[in-house]
């Protein structure tokens, strides 16, 4: 089947239950509403701890009925639905306009070994990676680290989404200062009144603990084992979607929490179907039937990490090389 005609085969599955779109997202914040309850005033720490880790799952999987949102998935041209998802990305460091900007870039341009980068994690060759600066090098090494995925929190929501969204442009992404303002006062004003154990318990823990999982997901999402990366003269969408998307295969409950975007290379086939009827999708076109490609095991984690650059030649994402000559060696001899 042709990219075209694989994307209109997906379509019906794009026509929104307005109810079960209503009931996912009031279940869902009722439920994070419930354990923030329980992180913060539970009887018995370990109580605490445990809606602390819940709470910060759930955020995970309400960013993925906003992240429906924004794709007009879930609540199409829903006055309410903006100010809810609005204030949402506001208060866990995803502002809505530099969301929308990055992520809509991502989806028109994944697996381009050249631009793929915006709205994900950059992707040099191995030629290209043998051929950059050290300055280069050392920078592609951090982007991709596991302790800058873990510190998400740091690194890629308030570093990323906030503060350099809104350095690079001020006027555009505005709501990235706002974000950021916003957090910092609900971290002082917690404090303030509550004490620290409070401040991290309901809000800093289970943050870090979204953002670790939501960017290892972005990572994983399209650097596994059998992604294919494609030059953008010959790049096609159809096929970044199916083949340089992933298929994670979760559990039940890692379903719930990741509000099944395991099932991504439908996703970017179309992301215009609701979250709830990817299975449904991916089940009914044989095309999407793939195999699983990586899961969150830990064995599955650790070998997506070992993952850093596109092998033309072998066709696979490899580990950096042991060989590979310093990098003004390189340029002596070019």
């Amino acid at each position: 089947m042709q990219g075209n005609e694989l994307v209109a085969v997906t379509r019906p599955f794009a026509i929104e239950d307005r109810a079960r779109s209503i009931y996912h997202v009031a279940s869902t914040f009722a439920v994070l509403a419930l354990a923030t309850a329980v992180a913060a005033a539970a009887p018995w720490r370990s109580l605490r701890i445990f809606g602390s880790v819940l709470e910060g799952l759930v955020i995970v999987r309400a960013f993925i009925l906003a992240h429906d949102f924004q794709h007009g998935a879930l609540l199409r041209k829903s006055k309410v639905g903006s100010v809810i998802f609005g204030l949402y990305g506001a208060l866990v460091l995803t502002p809505p306009r530099v969301w929308r900007q990055t992520h809509n870039y991502h989806h028109a341009h994944t697996a381009k070994i050249v631009g793929a980068q915006i709205g994900s994690y950059p992707v040099m060759t191995v030629e290209m990676w043998k051929r950059a600066p050290r300055s280069k090098r050392i920078a592609y090494a951090i982007a991709r680290h596991p302790l800058t995925i873990l510190f998400g929190y740091l690194t890629i929501f308030l570093g990323g989404m906030c503060v350099s969204a809104f350095l690079r442009n001020p006027r555009e992404n505005w709501d990235s200062a706002a974000a950021f303002v916003l957090h910092a006062g609900l971290v002082a004003t917690i404090t303030y009144f509550f004490g620290w154990e409070m401040t991290l318990l309901v809000l800093v823990g289970p943050l870090f603990i979204a953002c670790a999982l939501g960017s290892y997901l972005f990572y994983a999402q399209h650097n596994f084992p059998g992604v294919h990366m494609q030059p953008r003269q010959t790049w096609t969408f159809a096929r970044a979607a199916v083949e340089s998307s992933s298929f994670m295969r979760c559990g039940p409950i890692m379903s719930y929490f990741t509000g099944d975007i395991g099932y991504h290379h439908v996703h970017h086939l179309n992301a215009a179907i609701p979250f709830y009827r990817l299975r449904e999708a991916m089940a009914a076109i044989p095309e999407l039937q793939v195999e699983p490609q990586t899961s969150l095991s830990p064995r599955d984690v650790l070998h997506c990490f070992s993952l850093k650059l596109w092998d033309p030649q072998a066709g696979k994402m490899v580990p950096f090389p042991k060989d590979a000559p310093p990098p003004q060696e390189v340029a002596e001899a070019a």
